[in-house]
């Protein structure tokens, strides 16, 4: 399996920024794993888009999957009792 390459939207980029270590840690971990399988044991497509989402502990990672190109383009992240409100 070819690996895919991550993008990160600028709104990611300062959300990972502005997260500690603890909490940024198995997030980062996480998005590096997609590039090796971006479809995850526990991912689910999300309803109404084009979209994927992963869990890790209270929080979801929101990404699109770009097959044809090999890109994975991570929308957002964020607490699971508000990350939806954002899409």
């Amino acid at each position: 399996m070819s690996n895919y390459i991550i993008v990160l939207s600028k709104k990611t980029e300062k959300i990972l920024e502005n997260m500690s270590d603890y909490i940024a840690e198995p997030i980062h971990n996480a998005i590096i794993a997609l590039g090796e399988n971006p479809r995850p044991t526990g991912y689910k497509k999300l309803k109404g888009r084009n979209a994927y989402r992963i869990r890790i502990g209270d929080y979801r990672i929101i990404y699109e999957i770009i097959d044809d190109k090999l890109i994975i383009k991570i929308i957002t992240i964020g607490r699971r009792n508000n990350i939806y409100k954002n899409l």
